[in-house]
């Protein structure tokens, strides 16, 4: 008898408790806000998420702590976010895996488009296609002849599976009808060595860690994946010049759990562009290579929606899978 009355006041008192409401705009924030970045530091998208939200801070009146919760995939952390309360305390930083996985990675434990929400797009670092000078390829041209030469044994190496160097990797070798074997990479460092060493035959890696190794004859570059000369290496000819139209990049972007405020998604989008416009940010991101893509939460929305299709019909021509 005790042992029900008991349970039943703690239904009733679990029924008098108010329902969590979205945090107002006029009172946010009033606590740190937490952004988490579901790769490991160090590396563009932690270096661009920590800039940023350095000069976040400045204009929120808070703390932004950035924590790093790496694994499968970017997966691990961006379930993080999409299970998060969605009081405008808990943001995520994304890459082009985000926009992958949606066709790549089967039984996702969230829904890309429910269960999270756009609110900035930050910053792109551009590919550039790269080879190692010991391979005497000089040009786009080079390598297609090499590659319809000695079919399956050439090379291109990525960061690893799914990722955005995989996938126009892929990309390339549908439009120059080549055939070329996939070798993944725990990170693009690691590949980058291997590359050099000649262990690989080429690789689309971000032109801020590449254009070193480039300067220093350590590595060629067979030609930027830009549709346009890049504003940071306008002497390199671009894939598109050579007769292969495709963009390649690593871009990083903030998103919010679903259900967290109109008003706070706003706020944060045009602190976000203020950020990007800041002397500090203007300076790094242009010594770095890395372009600034301030836009509307409208705009980086469409951005994703084309992530995800142009990334669904290369997976599905190539026939890609992680499993």
């Amino acid at each position: 008898m005790q042992r029900r009355q008991f349970i039943q006041s703690a239904i009733g008192t679990i029924a008098t408790l108010p329902a969590w409401q979205p945090a107002r705009a006029d009172a946010w924030p009033s606590r740190p806000v937490r952004i988490i970045v579901p790769f490991t530091p160090g590396g563009t998208t932690d270096v661009v998420t920590r800039l940023v939200g350095n000069e976040l801070g400045k204009s929120l009146g808070q703390s932004v702590i950035v924590e790093n919760k790496p694994g499968a995939g970017t997966v691990i952390g961006v379930d993080t976010v999409a299970k998060a309360v969605p009081d405008g305390y808990t943001f995520g930083t994304i890459a082009n895996s985000f926009t992958a996985n949606k066709t790549l990675v089967k039984n996702l434990p969230y829904d890309s488009a429910m269960d999270l929400r756009p609110v900035a797009l930050m910053g792109l670092s551009e590919h550039v296609l790269t080879t190692h000078p010991a391979s005497g390829l000089k040009t786009l041209a080079d390598l297609k002849k090499a590659a319809l030469t000695k079919p399956g044994t050439l090379s291109y190496a990525s960061f690893g599976n799914g990722t955005s160097a995989h996938l126009s990797g892929a990309l390339l070798c549908q439009i120059l009808g080549i055939d070329m074997v996939h070798v993944p990479y725990k990170g693009q460092g690691p590949a980058m060595a291997d590359l050099i060493g000649g262990q690989v035959t080429v690789m689309f890696g971000n032109w801020p860690e590449f254009r070193g190794q480039i300067a220093s004859g350590k590595l060629t570059a067979l030609g930027m994946a830009t549709l346009q000369r890049s504003q940071f290496a306008p002497d390199v000819p671009t894939l598109a010049e050579q007769g292969a139209a495709l963009e390649s990049n690593s871009w990083q972007g903030l998103l919010a759990p679903a259900r967290t405020s109109d008003a706070i998604v706003q706020r944060l989008n045009q602190d976000v562009n203020r950020a990007l416009a800041s002397a500090a940010v203007v300076k790094t991101f242009h010594e770095g290579g890395i372009v600034s893509k301030a836009g509307s939460v409208e705009q980086f929305a469409a951005f994703i929606r084309s992530e995800e299709e142009k990334y669904a019909r290369i997976i599905r021509a190539a026939n890609i899978s992680v499993g």
